[in-house]
């Protein structure tokens, strides 16, 4: 993260998934980092987070928990996983969501689903797995980058 930070601060977010606990919080602070991403709604990481004055993204699924994040200080929301609640399970949580509020759907989403989850109000998307998967080549996994980039870019000229 520190080298990251020192080397893209001004052109990247730089920060840290799968986030836990408060002291990795701050050990993402201290290495630099400005976002947390959390696979769930952890109110102690949420409210250090904002203390260090670092972007949030908890992970939730339900009403209840994207409204726990939300009302903890949340920037946005880490859908998660996306794949389990589907494009219509999205359109019904959003209904309810304060409008502009980011939601990132991460967990299964891959780039043919771009366009039906931007055309639901989605703001983005977190890719994992479709992006690496362990033995994969520098080579292989920037073909599937460039891959992912045209998809949104298609996907979102489509619904604009």
């Amino acid at each position: 993260i520190e080298s990251l930070a020192n080397r893209y601060s001004g052109e990247a977010i730089i920060g840290a998934g799968t986030v836990l606990k408060k002291n990795e919080v701050t050990s993402v602070c201290n290495a630099g980092g400005r976002m947390i991403v959390s696979p769930n709604v952890n109110v102690d990481v949420i409210k250090e987070t904002k203390k260090l004055k670092m972007i949030s993204y908890p992970g939730g699924f339900t009403a209840t928990e994207c409204f726990g994040a939300i009302d903890s200080g949340s920037d946005g929301i880490k859908l998660f996983p996306a794949f389990l609640m589907g494009v219509d399970g999205f359109k019904a949580l959003r209904a309810v969501l304060p409008p502009g509020l980011s939601t990132y759907a991460v967990g299964g989403v891959e780039p043919s689903d771009f366009a039906a989850w931007l055309a639901s109000g989605i703001t983005g998307f977190g890719i994992g797995n479709y992006l690496y998967k362990v033995g994969d080549t520098v080579s292989s996994v920037g073909k599937k980058a460039k891959k992912i980039v045209s998809a949104y870019d298609d996907a979102s000229n489509e619904i604009t």
